[in-house]
């Protein structure tokens, strides 16, 4: 049983219809282990380089500079796996935040930048956390937050990483396929997931610039040229391609989700929301909002039993009763408290979002 009207987009998309064709055929046909050298380990092979060239074409990178993962959350670790140092923010996914507490808890150096009241990074804040760090340092920002939508300045980022001789990584598991591929193009690494560009879940991918392979975070085989062995699945990368492709393709019409969400914001606004990075630009498809007096999560719980799905955070944080520490950060504990999650998606109508604020209307009131 799903949810009548579903603006969890960020948490998770659903599988296109075509994705899930193609991974049934290939599970059918191509179902063997792409190391092998006969027949069925070559078909495999096959449908995993195709994939391969597909992501590449995606974020414009080469298809030798992708290495295939579990998912975001790995593709995240394999990239800062063995940083000398790293700059970061509790703005980030926390495969990135539990990476740099675990990484300063090992006495390495780890900077925290501030963090503005809208969510926007500031590039004189990263040039000044590189002061003084070893040469190799790391600074790791997602293009668009997960929780917030906000579009941070990556060029100037970029630009400011490069004179320092520090490397970027760029969590773009959010942002790919919402924003232009030389938007991300100053990193050094970038991680996707599949799942979030209407692919299967249990796949993603750590692209690299070729000078900046990373170290092997399992060691065991030597897939992927050895930067991340174990079995790739072309199942799942047969799905992964479909996706790609289509996010690609699909990319000019996200901008025509930006009116339904500027519509249901503006009522909620009405209603006494304010809306969490609302100074800063922000993906089309992503509302953050705080309710004064209101919890958060007993807000989504509520809208749950009337059909309508959203979120009170990262569903990786998911579980917790803690308020979400990137609107604490922005707006403050009481802020946090109150914060609720609307993401659309493409398959996003206006009967859904008309039905989804009937129904914060009715929870509000009661």
């Amino acid at each position: 049983m799903t949810s009548a009207v579903y603006l969890d987009w960020n948490a998770t998309s659903p599988p296109l219809a075509s994705v899930i064709e193609v991974m049934a055929d290939t599970a059918r046909q191509a179902w063997g282990n792409p190391a092998s050298v006969h027949a069925s380990g070559r078909a495999a092979r096959d449908v995993v380089e195709s994939a391969r060239e597909e992501i590449a074409r995606l974020v414009e990178a080469s298809p030798r500079d992708v290495i295939f993962t579990s998912g975001g959350t790995e593709a995240n670790n394999l990239a800062l796996h063995g940083a000398p140092a790293l700059v970061t923010s509790v703005l980030e996914h926390p495969s990135i935040t539990r990476v740099a507490e675990m990484l300063e808890a090992a006495g390495r150096a780890v900077r925290w930048l501030p963090v503005p009241a809208n969510g926007r990074l500031e590039p004189e804040a990263v040039a000044a956390a590189l002061v003084g760090l070893a040469a190799g340092a790391v600074v790791a920002v997602a293009a668009a937050n997960h929780e917030t939508g906000v579009i941070q300045p990556l060029a100037e980022i970029a630009e400011v990483v490069r004179a320092a001789g520090a490397r970027l990584h760029v969590d773009a598991v959010q942002g790919v396929g919402k924003l232009p591929a030389e938007v991300l193009s100053g990193a050094d690494t970038l991680s996707l997931a599949a799942h979030k560009i209407r692919g299967p879940k249990g796949i993603g991918a750590l692209v690299h610039r070729p000078e900046r392979a990373p170290r092997p975070l399992l060691v065991g085989g030597s897939q992927e040229r050895g930067r991340r062995p174990g079995t790739v699945d072309p199942v799942a990368a047969a799905g992964f391609r479909v996706a790609a492709a289509w996010a690609r393709q699909s990319l000019p019409s996200r901008a025509l989700l930006g009116p339904l969400r500027d519509r249901l914001e503006l009522e909620l606004v009405r209603q006494g929301a304010l809306v969490n990075g609302a100074d800063a630009p922000r993906l089309a498809h992503v509302s953050n909002l705080s309710f004064a007096g209101v919890a958060g999560d007993e807000l989504v719980a509520a809208l749950d039993l009337l059909g309508v799905a959203v979120s009170s955070g990262s569903a990786c944080s998911a579980g917790t009763t803690e308020p979400s520490k990137i609107i604490q950060a922005m707006g403050g504990l009481a802020r946090a408290r109150g914060a609720v999650r609307v993401s659309l998606g493409d398959a996003t109508t206006e009967r859904d979002v008309e039905l989804a604020l009937a129904a914060f209307a009715r929870v509000l009131h009661q």
